[in-house]
């Protein structure tokens, strides 16, 4: 049986599926520790419970692969409860305490930007986030300030904003309202929903910002009202999106609701009441379609015994597949070594290795006899630029009674075309 260890900030005894062991060293001692910070609870818990269980997935892959280097792969998972104080804790008892090769975290930008420059960067320790998509890290990645140690397997946030104003303008809304998260994220999704918007026609008519974990969001709610908009945006996450949208009908709002790619959640749904959501829709990120990405489905679906289709869950087996690719390739496991192994394992021409254990074991042998490889993940082909970013195809998706259903997809091409419109 497949196993998630995670330990609260208050305990700290680390434990996994393969036992406690020493600290590695730059040498491969074994096991190899990988370490992840997640909210598995708080506002994003019901979004970070399938985040966590597609990295034990990785890790299970890896591991049944024939592990790395000789080694088995210890997991360690702690909880950032969707804290930035609780995430750089977390990251540091994973650096300082655990000595973890390379970090996985988190899913709000956020909290994954104190752990990215108070712990991940001084101490030259891999980050490779699922879901924290604010502009901050490219402009920092550009500007030297992260050294080189970030990536994401995620597409930044100007994919879901053009998207997402696109698929408004289609469908006629011209006056629209914003309830944004107040982060780098929520303001950044803010700044390019409006360009993409009034420049396809639209009117952003206001924007307010709200702060996390409140028992209510009325006076957010209303003043957002107050312009009786024909759409609301949401920008949030299931725990407090749920209470504002809750409000906002109770309040005789519009149910014309634009929603981020967080809500695309059967725990929004259930929290809010499906009749109330059949006139939403969302956008979420893509995968490019392929056999990979179709074992991965099957895979996550045989673990769990549900669907993969969520915010992060295919990008966070991608992140770490690519941490676990990038140990294989490194000469030894200081963090430098494997930040510039990061981009190894994406070689044109390369031998195309995919997802599941028969792939990575594969790969492994690939790379000891010194053969480029091309890794085709669970999101498709994974390419890191020189900023740490990728790109990606984008969905649409809605509610249909109480299910998620996929409406369409627009292609890489489509958003080429879509970015080169608006920019």
């Amino acid at each position: 049986m497949k196993r998630m260890i995670w330990t609260s900030l208050g305990t700290l005894l680390a434990l996994s599926c393969w036992g406690a062991a020493p600290a590695i060293a730059q040498t491969a001692s074994c096991p190899i520790k990988i370490g992840a910070i997640l909210p598995l609870t708080g506002s994003m818990g019901p979004v970070g419970k399938h985040i966590a269980e597609s990295a034990q997935l990785a890790i299970d892959t890896i591991n049944q692969g024939g592990g790395i280097k000789g080694c088995q792969v210890q997991f360690i998972l702690r909880d950032d409860q969707g804290q930035p104080t609780v995430g750089v804790d977390a990251a540091k008892y994973l650096v300082e305490v655990e000595r973890v090769a390379a970090l996985s975290g988190s899913v709000s930008s956020g909290v994954t930007l104190p752990i990215l420059t108070a712990v991940a960067v001084p101490s030259g320790v891999p980050l490779v986030s699922c879901c924290s998509t604010a502009a901050t890290f490219t402009t920092m990645a550009a500007e030297g300030r992260t050294n080189g140690f970030f990536f994401r397997t995620l597409p930044t946030l100007k994919t879901q904003a053009y998207a997402t104003a696109k698929v408004t303008a289609e469908r006629g809304y011209k006056r629209i309202a914003i309830i944004y998260l107040n982060t780098d994220f929520g303001t950044g999704m803010v700044k390019d929903f409006t360009k993409a918007t009034e420049k396809l026609g639209g009117k952003v008519v206001k924007a307010v910002a709200y702060n996390e974990n409140q028992p209510s969001y009325r006076a957010e709610v209303n003043a957002a009202m107050a312009e009786k908009p024909d759409a609301l945006f949401l920008v949030a996450f299931p725990q407090d999106g749920a209470t504002m949208t809750r409000e906002w009908i109770s309040l005789g709002g519009t149910q014309n609701l634009v929603l981020n790619n967080a809500l695309r959640s059967l725990d929004y749904i259930k929290l809010v009441g499906a009749k109330y959501l059949q006139s939403a829709f969302g956008m979420d990120n893509a995968s490019v379609a392929g056999p990979t990405v179709d074992a991965f489905k099957v895979a996550f679906q045989k673990a769990y015994n549900t669907s993969p289709d969520g915010p992060g869950i295919y990008n966070q087996y991608d992140a770490i597949m690519a941490i676990g690719l990038a140990i294989a390739l490194a000469p030894d496991l200081s963090g430098k070594s494997i930040r510039d192994a990061m981009r190894k394992f994406q070689t044109e021409g390369g031998t195309i290795v995919g997802t599941g254990p028969d792939a990575f074991r594969e790969a492994i042998a690939l790379i000891k006899a010194g053969k480029p490889i091309r890794y085709v993940g669970a999101t498709g082909p994974l390419t890191f630029d020189a900023n740490g970013d990728v790109s990606g195809p984008a969905l649409i998706w809605t509610v249909k009674g109480e299910a998620l259903a996929i409406d369409r997809q627009i292609s890489l091409d489509d958003m080429a075309a879509l970015f080169k419109s608006i920019d």
